[in-house]
């Protein structure tokens, strides 16, 4: 059966009731599977309402808890290929698993830092071909993914963006004074850093383009580039290597966080 467009939020909510089922035919509470798995009553939940996205730790966690090996992931893995273009999914789920994420970019700010009206402005300028209920899947998917930032425990962040993307009035201005109140709170958070690479700096590692860098839980490292419509994961040691060395020099030749922090709070003021 072809999967429709308005499918997304159902799926969740189809696999929330599947979690919700299977916990209360082991005769579990939601105290007591938050307790073991590491969420909060209230996390879990909005997981079985169909509120919230279950992590790959969340899933296999539960599923050791009910004695279910295998039971969740394959309708949670459907849910993830329905919820982002083909040739993004592998990136995602690499993304869910993720325990450090190291990123550059040159376009727009990462999506993991996107608020809502950023990501609605740049998803209908990018893709002007896509209808509106469309857009507003893929809005909530990107949003979805911002759990990284704050799960149990929560991913090692850092990012880099280049400046002309924090000048461009995506959106408009209140659009634009928003998303960059949202990346000073980002900022803030213990287990992040933003840095700005500045427009005034010249030649740098960083011009070839954007590029992300993701350890797993067993200390492996891919990298991700991304281009119209297409986006490659690389596992390659040499080449993840040479990702790695080139955001460390593009790290050390940006602002440091400090003085990133003040360079976004004087754009916030000029608009």
């Amino acid at each position: 059966m072809a999967v429709k467009k308005n499918q997304s939020l159902d799926g969740r909510q189809v696999f929330g009731a599947l979690l919700r089922a299977l916990r209360e035919f082991n005769d579990v509470t939601p105290g007591q599977a938050a307790l073991i798995v590491g969420y909060s009553e209230s996390m879990l939940e909005k997981i079985e309402r169909g509120e919230r996205n279950a992590s790959p730790e969340f899933i296999d966690e539960i599923e050791k808890l009910l004695a279910l090996p295998g039971v969740l992931e394959p309708t949670a893995t459907r849910l993830r290929e329905q919820r982002h273009p083909d040739w993004f999914g592998e990136y995602a789920e690499r993304e869910g698993e993720a325990v450090s994420l190291w990123s550059y970019t040159t376009n727009a700010v990462h999506g993991l830092l996107q608020t809502r009206e950023y990501a609605h402005s740049v998803l209908s300028a990018y893709a002007p071909t896509l209808d509106d209920e469309e857009v507003e899947r893929r809005v909530q998917a990107r949003l979805d993914r911002q759990e990284l930032l704050t799960r149990k425990p929560a991913v090692n962040l850092s990012q880099v963006i280049l400046e002309s993307v924090l000048r461009q009035p995506i959106g408009g201005p209140a659009v634009m004074k928003a998303q960059l109140g949202r990346l000073l709170d980002v900022s803030a958070m213990r287990n992040a850093s933003v840095q700005v690479m500045p427009l005034s700096h010249g030649a740098h590692p960083g011009m070839d383009g954007p590029f992300t860098l993701m350890e797993t839980a067993s200390q492996e490292w891919v990298a991700y580039v991304e281009g119209p419509d297409i986006g490659h994961v690389i596992d390659s040691r040499k080449q993840v290597s040479q990702f790695q060395v080139r955001y460390g020099m593009i790290r050390t030749q940006a602002l440091n966080e400090a003085d990133s922090r003040r360079l976004i709070e004087e754009m916030i003021r000029e608009l």
